[in-house]
């Protein structure tokens, strides 16, 4: 994807220190940890259209979600997992029996069992102990391989949890059957470097068989610590569609598989041309609008407008584009604006046959500039107040909830 005789290629040179798998298994979460975006729902036929693209580029496995939640959710799952999909289908589950069950009966082929690590998790969420964690762990791992399931075991938080636990839980769980052991970053605090320490100390200590990750975006490092991962032999990397997920979100598909290709010459088995197809997709049936700089997918992802970039361009993509657009299923567009230089202006005219004199590509510049620097900005302040209405403060205004409150007869305890 990079012109070698035009550019230097510095990842060649440190191929030798990293242990990347050939053919890695993309974990997709974004009917899952994705639909856990505050706001964002999707119906079980929704689930269904975003799993058929999904399975269509080549995602490996996709979470489906989690069938005890509710009759709704259990029938999305039911739903995905007899629609003859490519991909396989997983479903997730806590380390509680009636959880497994529902899994079973979804007839998922995988699932995934978690439970919280960290003492804080186990003290004030889980009220547990690590050996009742422990317990029902291996209880539930077990009967997941008494029928049939591929089994990934998971903790929330392994990052933030005592080592000698870790080590212990994830040992003991493969020695009973798991099949695939993931280790979370649940909230975003690991950095690559701090990752690499870990993960290596992981496989020294558990020697796993098959090792997942499964990262979050609170300080923008998911996608970076994903890859960090893979360098250390990590295969199952978990990914969602735009980077969605609880809070800040989790590594990107997009950009993980796209980073693996074009980065590191890893033959993902995706169909990269499908990838805006797939992210507007997802931006349509989440509601959750892409950020205009969202790297890859975003609108100004390949979009030039300052006359440096767009005369650069002109003259050969690969100044200020790493790879062509059609890779991701994407265009080209060079915008007029504040910066544009005639460079830009002159393209434009030849859509139309056109050519003019300097002093008059003078005088259109000058026109294209004030125009810009002179509109409003009403309409786009009106715009993002009814975006953080609809959006940022998604779920049931204070007002409905309160009405539903009085519809149900709660009412004040009398003194």
């Amino acid at each position: 994807m990079v012109d070698a005789t035009l550019v230097e290629d510095y990842h060649s040179r440190t191929s030798g220190t990293r242990h990347l798998v050939e053919s890695p298994v993309l974990w997709d979460e974004t009917l899952r940890d994705g639909e856990q975006t505050p706001g964002v729902h999707f119906s079980p036929e929704e689930k269904l259209q975003i799993a058929e693209l999904l399975s269509d580029i080549g995602v490996s496995v996709l979470n489906a979600g989690i069938p005890v939640v509710s009759e709704k959710e259990a029938r999305a799952v039911d739903l995905l997992a007899h629609a003859g999909l490519k991909a396989k289908v997983l479903a997730a589950a806590r380390t509680v029996p009636d959880d497994v069950d529902a899994v079973i009966k979804s007839g998922a082929s995988h699932i995934a069992i978690f439970v919280a690590a960290s003492n804080v998790h186990l003290q004030y969420k889980l009220k547990m102990t690590q050996e009742e964690v422990l317990a029902a762990s291996l209880k539930t791992v077990r009967q997941a391989k008494d029928a049939g399931l591929h089994v990934a075991f998971v903790t929330e938080d392994t990052v933030r949890a005592p080592f000698d636990f870790v080590e212990r839980l994830y040992r003991e769980v493969q020695a009973a059957g798991a099949d695939r052991l993931v280790v979370s970053d649940t909230v975003g605090i690991m950095t690559p470097l701090t990752f690499r320490w870990y993960l290596e100390e992981f496989c020294r200590r558990v020697e796993p068989r098959d090792l997942s990750v499964h990262c979050h975006n609170d300080f923008g490092l998911a996608t970076a610590n994903t890859l960090t991962a893979m360098e250390c032999g990590a295969t199952a990397p978990h990914v969602c569609v735009n980077g969605l997920g609880e809070r800040a979100g989790n590594a990107s598909l997009e950009e993980v598989v796209l980073c693996l290709e074009a980065l590191y010459g890893v033959h993902t088995g995706i169909k990269t041309e499908k990838l805006f197809e797939l992210s507007q997709l997802v931006e349509e049936l989440s509601g959750v609008p892409v950020a205009a700089n969202k790297a890859l997918v975003g609108y100004n992802a390949f979009s030039h407008e300052a006359g440096i970039h767009t005369h650069g361009i002109l003259a050969h993509t690969l100044t200020y584009e790493p790879l062509q657009p059609e890779v991701v299923g994407r265009e080209r567009h060079m915008i007029l604006g504040k910066h544009t230089g005639k460079t830009a202006v002159v393209e434009k005219l030849k859509e139309r046959g056109l050519t003019a004199s300097d002093p008059l590509l003078v005088e259109l510049l000058q026109h294209v500039k004030a125009e810009t620097e002179a509109r409003s900005k009403t309409d786009l302040r009106r715009f993002l107040m009814e975006y953080r209405r609809l959006f940022v403060r998604p779920g049931l205004s204070d007002e409905e909830f309160w009405t539903m409150v009085e519809a149900v007869g709660i009412r004040p305890v009398s003194a």
